[in-house]
């Protein structure tokens, strides 16, 4: 009898500790430790809007952007910050170049002199980093890939995506992505043909940047890989949308909709990948291939296998995880800027006009190839005036 009233007792002692220490370690996140910060960065001359809390200046962001995205832009223009960042503008004016803002329990330090930027990025880089609220956000969408690593893992994943995007090994790519482009166009034109006198542009770009990736730096074509952006949109917008209810404690175990949609459209995801790693991992193994390849996924491949002796080793989550960050964040960037060229060329007929008139030049009536590219002078130098230009023409 005693010795089970001795259990019971270390038993109630440790569940209470545990509790004790959950609550402070709570508390501690989202109460003292904000509250902390603020003190330092208010002695320090830096001072921002009041947060809420839990929530902080969630609200006052949505409303601000709520406000500048309520009616469509009257005219082209490049002034984006106003529209996107309403926020930032509004703040700067109140509160200085310097201020801070809360994300939740997290702080959010803006900055603009141009020597601190630097500064930051040069001697704390190693220090700075995503924050947990970023990282738990896109934990089941882009996981642990390099935009979400930090310090010396941001170092080493890195140092091991550089050399797929070497000049000379994007040199060697340019056929396929010629083949690539081709294959957008032929598709534009039957849009054409058919009688669509109006297309969805960025979806066209978006789709040719997705097939180049996924040929060039995973070996597969868009037709298989269509299905994991698709999959890994609706993850960013899903994503997206259970961040806001991060800042509530426990959220993320909630049972909640978005929870499980998430679960669920993750698990698409990587049973597709390891589809894809799968396949180029069997053609090693009966002897098709001597390696996996020189491309992106036959690096981090041929990286999983070394034992490196710094500690930091890839696994097959850590491969699936860069996999997403390049399926997507890889072409994101590059189709939303071809759109952009695009609806500015066609919003300035002359410049369309030029531009038209140096390709035939260069090319007449040849393919373009790597080989054009020193030749071309609007192209590749003045092009770019017609973003700063735009607004006057």
């Amino acid at each position: 009898m005693g010795v089970i009233l001795l259990v019971l007792t270390s038993l109630l002692v440790i569940f209470i500790f545990s509790f004790l220490k959950v609550a402070y370690d709570t508390i501690s996140c989202y109460f003292l430790t904000p509250r902390r910060i603020k003190k330092i960065m208010e002695k320090q001359g830096v001072r921002g809007p009041k947060p809420r809390p839990l929530t902080g200046n969630i609200l006052d962001v949505a409303s601000f952007l709520s406000k500048s995205t309520s009616k469509d832009m009257d005219q082209i223009t490049h002034d984006t910050v106003s529209r996107l960042l309403p926020h930032y503008v509004a703040w700067s004016k109140q509160y200085g170049k310097r201020f801070i803002f809360w994300n939740g329990v997290e702080p959010r330090l803006c900055i603009s002199e141009t020597e601190m930027i630097k500064e930051l990025l040069t001697k704390y880089s190693t220090k700075s980093g995503k924050s947990w609220l970023q990282r738990e956000g896109t934990k089941h969408f882009i996981g642990r890939g390099l935009l979400m690593a930090n310090g010396s893992d941001w170092s080493h994943q890195r140092h091991i995506a550089a050399p797929s995007f070497m000049g000379e090994r994007l040199k060697s790519n340019a056929g396929l992505m010629v083949e690539c482009t081709k294959n957008m166009l032929q598709s534009l034109r039957n849009a054409v043909e058919s009688g669509q006198t109006e297309v969805e542009i960025g979806e066209y770009m978006s789709r040719v940047t997705a097939d180049i990736i996924s040929r060039t730096q995973f070996g597969s074509s868009y037709e298989k890989g269509k299905q994991i952006f698709h999959l890994l949109t609706e993850l960013q917008s899903l994503c997206h949308q259970a961040t806001r209810h991060l800042c509530l404690p426990g959220s993320r175990f909630f049972p909640s909709n978005y929870n499980r949609q998430i679960k669920s459209k993750k698990m698409e995801v990587d049973s597709l990948l390891l589809e894809i790693i799968q396949s180029r991992k069997d053609c090693v193994e009966i002897g098709r291939s001597s390696s996996y390849g020189d491309d992106l996924l036959g690096m981090l491949l041929n990286e999983m296998e070394r034992k490196r002796s710094d500690g930091f080793n890839i696994n097959l989550q850590l491969v699936m995880d860069e996999c997403k960050t390049f399926f997507f964040a890889g072409h994101e960037t590059t189709s939303l800027l071809l759109t952009w060229t695009v609806m500015l060329l066609a919003s300035n007929p002359c410049w369309q006009e030029k531009v038209r008139a140096e390709v035939s030049e260069v090319c007449n009536g040849e393919t373009p190839s790597i080989d054009h590219l020193p030749k071309f002078n609007l192209v590749s130098k003045n092009l770019p005036i017609l973003s700063k230009s735009a607004p006057l023409l």
